[in-house]
């Protein structure tokens, strides 16, 4: 099971993800940077000595620095925290998270169409 992840940890995650599942302290900061988010040397390590401990990354020396390794998928983090979520505050209710987001507007009619089709091509037998 995958762990809960905080708002940081995950914009940590998403830049290893980005850069093909493995980044480099220094390819880290510089998305950090690029993105206008800033923080400590410090807080970088830690959070990401925590995603360590998590089961998402994994950390190979290369001379004296740390590469930082995807464990967890984008699509697997994503697959685990939908499910959760819709357990949650739909009680495993997909129908009722889809009437949402109709009914809301959160959903363009172009894109209830697209979700039609890729239904339609995925779910043939």
């Amino acid at each position: 099971m995958v762990q809960q992840v905080s708002d940081f940890e995950l914009e940590l995650m998403k830049i290893v993800w980005e850069n093909g599942g493995t980044a480099l302290y220094a390819e880290i900061t510089s998305a950090l940077d690029k993105k206008g988010i800033s923080a400590t040397k410090n807080t970088i390590i830690s959070l990401l000595s925590r995603l360590v401990g998590k089961g998402y990354l994994e950390t190979n020396k290369i001379g004296r620095r740390n590469k930082y390794t995807a464990i967890v998928s984008a699509d697997e983090y994503k697959a685990v925290q939908t499910t959760a979520f819709i357990d949650k505050i739909y009680e495993g209710n997909v129908q009722g998270l889809v009437s949402t987001l109709i009914q809301k507007n959160m959903i363009s009619t172009e894109e209830y169409e697209e979700l039609k089709k890729y239904w339609d091509v995925t779910m043939k037998p």
